[in-house]
């Protein structure tokens, strides 16, 4: 008793970790005090703390797999090489099958910006003459639904890919394997926010027509187009490869530009070809995003790896793929956005987060690299200090940093790449993800643009199933 005496009459500096209370209480007491930032691992849950520590064991295994990740998907050179149509290029493609965004889902439990896309797909096939009859289709039982992303592709928003559609065709030459993804219709009223008015379906027929006809002469003629490297210069140049894309867009009519003249293309065609791509800012976001998926793709499979491989919406579940765990969906519900409304809408407007343009994130760009893209904070909200933070921040749950794609407000350091699994749980940081907004009900279009997380709880699954694979 003495001694306690003794020590609380000297001179107190306190620490405080956990709730704020106490340290306030010392505070206006005039007690100097530090507070200390803690948390317990994995929020405190048991379940996930054992899962952790089970982990533990394999620490070295678990590292030497990542770093084999890691160094496969740095290493991975995707190029453009092609375009194709989606019946002749996807493996089990049908004239009755819809590709989507996300994990795998039925149409009793798509949203209305997917419902909208899958009628607007029907229509633009023939399958159906107007949005009464695509209904009645899409939701017969004839239509055959598959993720794009266990076919090989990546689609952005809705995600839907039918099978007359032309889609990029990209190889990773490093590995061998290949991505797609559709050519990217522009903002407001398109297909793939759900909207699908007959403006919508004769934009698609022009894109099929006109558009992919002429750029696959002129990728052919290029001999295939680096994107690693245009991405790496875009983002030098103020994009973040997901809702930035000004630099990427102009970049690729630079690269692509001389070969349209070469390829003999009407004078008429070509002048509405151009004029086309550069109204429309986001069209390289539909060829950073196979970029990602086929370098990604070569970082999938490799035992022990707990490195996320795809983060994916449908607009009802999040779903994650980790590489040590292969092809399987790990879900939870899709969250709301926040960020800027266009005028008119509000949000309860806005659908949940959808789409699969969130392997930006995945790939270290997008979210990840918004301190890059200063200019994204007046697309999707927030401040410049808000878009330093939030890819600072990444790094304290990722494998390592991008060789390629540096950060010149960060001195050129490379963005926050490889999400190791293990970290999310037991930092309780979750990955940002900056993305558009789609109308909840078929047939509006895009109504805005913002921030979201992933749910937790899909984490939370794959770490358990992780822990019960790897920890016998």
């Amino acid at each position: 008793m003495t001694k306690i005496k003794e020590l609380f009459a000297q001179k107190i500096n306190a620490i405080n970790l956990g709730t704020e209370l106490f340290k306030n209480d010392l505070a206006k007491q005039g007690i100097p005090v530090v507070q200390v930032d803690w948390t317990p691992p994995a929020g405190g849950d048991i379940r996930l703390i054992k899962a952790l520590d089970a982990l533990k064991a394999l620490e070295d295994k678990i590292n030497e797999a990542n770093q084999e990740a890691f160094n496969r998907y740095t290493g991975a050179q995707p190029m453009l090489v092609d375009i194709e149509t989606a019946l002749d290029f996807i493996p089990g493609m049908t004239k009755k099958t819809i590709l989507h965004a996300g994990p795998p889902i039925t149409w009793e439990k798509m949203s209305g910006p997917m419902r909208g896309a899958v009628m607007g797909a029907l229509i633009y096939e023939g399958l159906a003459s107007n949005g009464e009859e695509a209904e009645k289709l899409a939701a017969s039982g004839e239509i055959t639904y598959s993720p794009c992303h266990e076919r090989g592709g990546v689609g952005p928003m809705a995600g839907v890919v039918s099978a007359s559609m032309p889609v990029f065709v990209i190889k990773n030459v490093t590995h061998g394997n290949t991505a797609f993804c559709t050519l990217n219709e522009g903002l407001g009223k398109v297909l793939r926010y759900g909207a699908y008015s007959e403006e919508v379906i004769e934009r698609l027929r022009w894109i099929e027509k006109v558009l992919a006809p002429a750029l696959k002469k002129a990728i052919l003629l290029s001999g295939g187009i680096d994107l690693r490297a245009m991405v790496a210069q875009a983002v030098h140049m103020g994009d973040e490869g997901h809702n930035r894309n000004k630099a990427g867009t102009s970049l690729f009519i630079r690269a692509i530009a001389p070969y349209l003249l070469q390829a003999g293309i009407p004078q008429e065609d070509l002048v509405k070809i151009v004029n086309f791509i550069n109204s429309n800012d986001h069209f390289f976001l539909n060829l950073s995003m196979p970029y990602c998926k086929a370098a990604l793709d070569a970082a999938n499979g490799v035992p022990y790896s707990t490195m996320v491989t795809t983060m994916a919406r449908n607009g009802t579940e999040f779903g994650i793929r980790i590489s040590g765990l292969g092809t399987r969906w790990f879900t939870g519900p899709a969250q709301m956005i926040k960020g800027l409304l266009f005028p008119g809408f509000t949000e309860a407007d806005a659908n949940p987060d959808i789409g699969d343009s969130a392997i930006t994130e995945t790939a270290g760009i997008g979210g990840f690299a918004m301190a890059a893209a200063p200019a994204i904070v007046q697309f999707v909200g927030g401040t410049v200090d808000d878009a330093l933070a939030y890819s600072n921040r990444m790094y304290e749950i990722t494998i390592g940093e991008n060789k390629f794609f540096t950060i010149p407000q960060f001195n050129f350091r490379g963005s926050a790449t490889g999400i190791d699994l293990r970290k999310v749980i037991e930092l309780g940081i979750l990955p940002q993800i900056n993305t558009g907004m789609a109308h909840k009900e078929p047939g509006v279009g895009q109504v805005g643009a913002g921030l979201v997380n992933p749910p937790r709880e899909c984490f939370e699954k794959a770490l358990l199933a992780f822990a019960e694979e790897y920890a016998k």
